[in-house]
């Protein structure tokens, strides 16, 4: 659906997407993104969708890292991912708001290579991401521990992390890229679980 579709249509429709998201996965999107959604709901006279966590892929790599550009499509091809939709720049803009159809399709394009580039940068700096929602919390089988950051169950014990008065085991995980390390929430515990774990 778009904004062709009928404006409060369309909304309505993002506000129900973002209402079943547990986390939502944006590039600027705390700044820009869901202050604008935010900003348009309310004019319709919506109320504020379910709650839901924000991934911010632009704060990690603000604070991450040091690229000399911190544009999506720098980022992205620095690091051997596909780059943004290459288009015709604010004419495409223009000719969306003349309603033609080869405009409107190559803008429906050019946000289907957004999404998509996102997601290759989300699982290529997954184990970077500060704060990440615990993903361990939706595993069903709430007594086998998984990696809170991506789920996975392949891990290993690498080691102990040490505050001053406490010893927790420490995990480093294996799967897929991953390689995030936690530790177990409980000192000494031999049987964590996935609520017993924090990211590191």
């Amino acid at each position: 659906m778009s904004v062709q579709d009928g404006r409060k249509d369309m909304l309505a429709e993002i506000h129900g997407l973002l209402s079943e998201a547990d986390a939502v996965v944006t590039y600027n999107g705390a700044r820009f993104d869901v202050p604008t959604l935010n900003k348009e709901f309310v004019l319709y006279g919506m109320s504020p969708p379910a709650p839901y966590k924000q991934i911010d892929l632009y704060k990690t790599v603000r604070s991450q890292f040091r690229f000399p550009s911190k544009k999506l499509d720098y980022v992205a091809q620095a690091l051997g991912l596909e780059g943004k939709f290459k288009h015709g720049g604010h004419q495409l803009w223009v000719g969306c708001m003349n309603n033609k159809p080869e405009a409107w399709a190559q803008m429906e394009e050019y946000n289907i290579q957004d999404v998509e580039v996102l997601e290759q940068l989300y699982d290529r700096i997954l184990p970077w991401i500060k704060n990440h929602p615990n993903v361990g919390l939706y595993n069903e089988d709430g007594s086998r521990l998984v990696c809170p950051h991506c789920g996975g169950s392949r891990y290993q014990q690498r080691g102990f992390a040490f505050t001053q008065t406490r010893k927790y085991k420490r995990f480093q995980c294996q799967s897929d890229g991953c390689f995030k390390w936690f530790r177990s929430v409980v000192s000494g515990d031999e049987k964590a679980i996935n609520s017993f774990v924090k990211v590191d």
